[in-house]
């Protein structure tokens, strides 16, 4: 009987001691994950650089995933929750990821450190033409100019800010605020002298501020009062009736018959590129009607020349929404796309993919380096010898393009979208972009005879799409066009071969080096 007991006693205290000891285990790995630097990146480039610096002192995650456009993104709820927890978030620019405005605005982190890895790099060696040119050029007084005495409710405010002397800077940024007692807010997306806004219910106030080439504020103007006056019931019959007539157009675009699937639609389009989608559906469509508008607030124009699945027109200056509405063949309405957004971005002269440029990158290398250590000081050495090891092997990719291209006569190279300007300007090429070539819709016959004349004019062997294109297409257009054609990769997001084979930043740019090694001869 005793010796029962002493043996019972015994195994319960070593199974005591192993839960304690699992129970510690557990707990010592638990207090590690939590000692972590929490990292939050916006898209793929800087998910890249912060995982090469801060190496295993982070956990980090990824925004914006491989099917979004990092430019028009818009964060979830639980994107913001995720930030509100992190040490750090990491993006681009103001210029490449507009909606991060308005993610600080949501956010409620106040010992968040925020690192735009691209905003305050030099970028001399991109922009030197340019440089020599407005080197000197003062700034003077900001005038805005086309403000009307009055608006009404739903007009659009056309403004335009206009500096004496200045001839060349043309980057700036608009903001607006209810009243002087309020703060300003940006207005998303307006990198020009001329601004389109649309004119509420309430009085508001306008300014502008013209910024240098280190994005630097040079001058701003004085605030201009938009003020609405609606004339209260004057004219008020005429006012509900054209909002009826507009709420029943609305009530059209919603209600549709069937399915419908939009192909070709790219993330945004650039001043010039041709706009081509086609609408896909298996219903039997005796004839399509296209519409456009300028805005929600505007009238849909039927565009007449416009009768087949597929509408292509010349992007402007302006996004614009677009619908298209299938007819059976006694004209009835069968099927409707919905409103189609077109979204127009030129960037105003600011090409936000820097981070194709190898040399540029090791600044933004070294600037996530510095936030690191100024929030996690104890990991300053790892986070030194990380950047230092990642940035020798971008100083070798850069030492393989200029290796690649050296004493090369074809310095042309021919893209689908213009997203490679930082790696012609490092490397003395020329990029020309057809612009708007959607390889996911066959290009019209007039589209392809554009396309033949300039691959004619500059001798053109290869006509470059990027990745996750659709290649049957692309070899449509190749035989088309005498070309043939390959793929650049833009990095915005990882293709799934690299990340099937684990490779990443370095290789794809090794890729790209041999892609453009088709016509840079």
């Amino acid at each position: 009987m005793k010796y029962k007991w002493l043996r019972s006693a015994m195994l319960t205290l070593v199974a005591g001691t192993a839960l304690t000891a699992c129970s510690t285990g557990e707990t010592e790995k638990n207090s590690a994950e939590e000692d972590k630097v929490s990292i939050v990146t916006s898209f793929y480039p800087m998910y890249e650089f912060a995982s090469q610096v801060a190496g295993d002192r982070a956990d980090i995650t990824m925004m914006v995933g491989g099917g979004d456009d990092p430019h028009h993104y818009e964060p979830s709820a639980k994107d913001v929750a995720t930030v509100n927890e992190a040490d750090l978030f990491v993006y681009s620019s103001p210029e490449m990821e507009f909606w991060t405005e308005s993610l600080f605005e949501t956010v409620e982190n106040d010992d968040l450190k925020i690192v735009s890895a691209a905003e305050g790099i030099d970028q001399s060696a991109h922009s030197e033409e340019d440089h020599d040119h407005t080197e000197g050029e003062s700034a003077g007084e900001v005038k805005i100019a086309s403000a009307a005495e009055h608006y009404h409710s739903g007009d659009m405010a056309e403004l335009t800010a206009k500096v004496e002397g200045n001839t060349t800077l043309d980057h700036w940024h608009w903001y607006t605020r209810s009243d002087e007692s309020a703060d300003w807010e940006a207005v998303p997306n307006e990198f020009g002298s001329e601004l389109s806004y649309l004119v509420l219910d309430e009085n508001f106030e306008v300014k502008a501020e013209l910024y240098g080439e280190d994005h630097e504020v040079l001058t701003e103007s004085e605030p201009v009062t938009i003020t609405v006056d609606n004339h209260e019931d004057e004219g008020e019959e005429a006012h509900d009736h054209e909002g009826e007539e507009a709420h029943d157009h609305e009530g059209e675009v919603t209600e549709t018959s069937g399915d419908v699937t939009i192909a070709g639609l790219a993330g945004h389009y650039h001043t010039g590129d041709t706009v081509t989608i086609v609408a896909e559906t298996e219903i039997e469509i005796s004839e399509w009607q296209w519409s456009t508008r300028e805005n929600e607030e505007a009238k849909w124009s039927v565009a007449s020349d416009q009768t087949t699945e597929q509408f292509s027109e010349e992007a402007g200056t302006e996004g614009f929404e677009l619908q298209g509405v299938g007819l059976d063949s006694e004209g009835n309405e069968v099927v409707n796309t919905g409103t189609i957004e077109i979204m127009v971005e030129n960037h105003e002269n600011e090409d936000p993919h820097s981070w194709l440029d190898p040399v540029l990158v090791q600044e933004q290398v070294n600037e996530i380096r510095d936030a690191l250590i100024e929030i996690d000081p104890e990991g300053e050495e790892i986070y030194t010898e990380n950047a230092a090891n990642f940035n020798d092997r971008l100083k070798a990719l850069d030492q393989e393009f200029q290796e690649a291209f050296e004493g090369a006569e074809d310095r042309t190279f021919v893209v689908q979208h213009q997203a490679f300007g930082y790696i012609a300007e490092r490397y003395d090429l020329e990029q020309i972009a057809v612009g708007g070539l959607s390889t996911e819709v066959e290009p019209s016959p007039s589209r392809i005879a554009e396309i033949g004349k300039l691959v004619e004019e500059y001798n053109v062997p290869v006509i470059y799409y990027q990745q996750g294109s659709d290649s049957s297409i692309a070899q449509t257009i190749a035989s088309e066009t005498g070309t043939e054609t390959a793929v650049l990769h833009d990095l915005e997001s990882l293709s799934e071969e690299l990340q099937s084979e684990n490779l990443g930043y370095i290789e794809a740019m090794e890729q790209n080096i041999e892609s453009l090694k088709l016509s840079i001869k």
